[in-house]
């Protein structure tokens, strides 16, 4: 009985055709056709494979909704908590002020209000001087009229320009300068307590043999108000400080050169002294955009986290002096191609304060009015209270 063999090449057209029909697709690799007439023609069975494809792809439709799924963020709990400092005594607290200012009291990093409510926002003193004193030109068109009077200037910064602290410096005591007698020097911290109802801040020249007696002859005259006096470093007779502090109830500001090793170090000398840590202010250097600013952010970054994991040493308020950015000369030179410096000045303090906000910092020094009004403004939104509605136009000008 002889037997019918499928014919190779109808067998292989049908082996393809199962396979079409099964997967929809097929790919063939390694072949290589010869012929010199080539005929390529679709099967009825293989146009319905194509045409039910077709139709699904054309009936495949998007989703209506993304699928839904919880998510839940990671919460960092921190064992540890920047203690509260408060600045100026109202009438009932035995000083004069109309008002206080409190800082620090976080239990997270600054404005993760998601995982903790931290309690004081970060608080704006502009600057004063007891003597006229050169200054970048965007800033002295603001207190120019009032230069030759610190008390005037003092109610300037707060009256028209909503300052919630003055700081007031003394940088007539300096030996370089006028090197004004210290009892001379402390009519003008009297004034500025009679002029203004904010608290103060009380800053000397800087100069290591001095200071030490102005601030404390200046802790002694505000007696009972909760002044900060600014500031003690290492390498002063900061125990004079620290004593008057402690006997007139203010705050003192650990200044530091950009080290945590060395703020850490300060601190405990000043805890060591018996001054509690909710009187002292840690000041570890502020440095601007374009000369540091980086750098300042991750060290105050650093203390902020070392104090909130629970290094006693560290858990003070910060602060920073961000009219430093005046420093910069790319904040008050007059060059065409920067454009105008009314506006390039503020706008580099201004980003010197917020990057510093962010990193943690509790108290600012500032030089320029606009820098304290958009730093308020985005303090108050970032805490949930109001909107930071800055309107470009305000900032930025045409060059036509």
């Amino acid at each position: 009985m002889a037997s019918s063999k499928e014919d190779p090449v109808n067998e292989l057209i049908r082996k393809v055709l199962d396979l079409v029909q099964k997967f929809g697709e097929i790919e063939i690799e390694n072949v290589e056709l010869s012929a010199e007439e080539f005929w390529l023609t679709f099967q009825p069975v293989v146009q319905t494979v194509v045409r039910r494809a077709e139709a699904a792809l054309k009936a495949e439709e998007k989703p209506p909704e993304l699928i839904k799924a919880t998510f839940t963020p990671y919460l960092e709990k921190f064992p540890g908590q920047i203690v509260e400092v408060q600045i100026g005594a109202t009438k009932s607290e035995g000083g004069t002020r109309g008002k206080v200012v409190k800082i620090g009291g976080e239990r997270t990093m600054p404005f993760y209000s998601f995982e903790a409510a931290n309690p004081n926002k970060p608080a704006f003193a502009m600057d004063v001087f007891d003597m006229p004193i050169p200054l970048a030109k965007p800033v002295k068109q603001m207190v120019e009229d009032v230069m030759h009077d610190p008390a005037e200037w003092a109610k300037k910064c707060v009256n028209k320009y909503g300052a919630q602290i003055v700081s007031l410096n003394l940088v007539s005591t300096d030996p370089l300068l006028e090197d004004r007698p210290v009892q001379q020097a402390m009519r003008s911290v009297e004034n500025v307590l009679q002029a203004v109802d904010v608290p103060l801040i009380i800053g000397g020249s800087g100069n290591p043999q001095k200071d030490p007696l102005v601030l404390s002859k200046a802790a002694e005259v505000a007696h009972g108000e909760k002044v900060v006096l600014n500031s003690v470093s290492a390498n002063m007779d900061y125990k004079t400080v620290v004593r008057a502090a402690k006997e007139h109830g203010h705050t003192v500001v650990a200044f530091t050169p950009m080290d945590m090793n060395n703020q850490k170090r300060l601190n405990r000398l000043l805890l060591d002294e018996g001054l509690p840590k909710n009187q002292i202010v840690q000041d570890p250097t502020t440095a601007a955009l374009g000369y540091g600013l980086e750098y300042a952010f991750s060290l105050e970054e650093r203390i902020k986290l070392a104090g909130l994991m629970g290094d006693e040493d560290l858990q003070m308020p910060i602060m920073a002096a961000a009219s430093n950015a005046w420093g910069a000369r790319e904040a008050w030179m007059k060059v065409e191609e920067w454009g105008p410096r009314e506006i390039r000045g503020p706008l580099w303090e201004t980003v010197t304060c917020v990057a510093l906000m962010m990193a943690g910092a509790d108290l600012f020094m500032i030089s320029h009015p606009a820098t304290v009004r958009v730093a308020r403004k985005l303090a108050d939104s970032l805490f949930g209270e109001g909107t930071c509605e800055q309107k470009i136009e305000n900032w930025i000008t045409s060059l036509k």
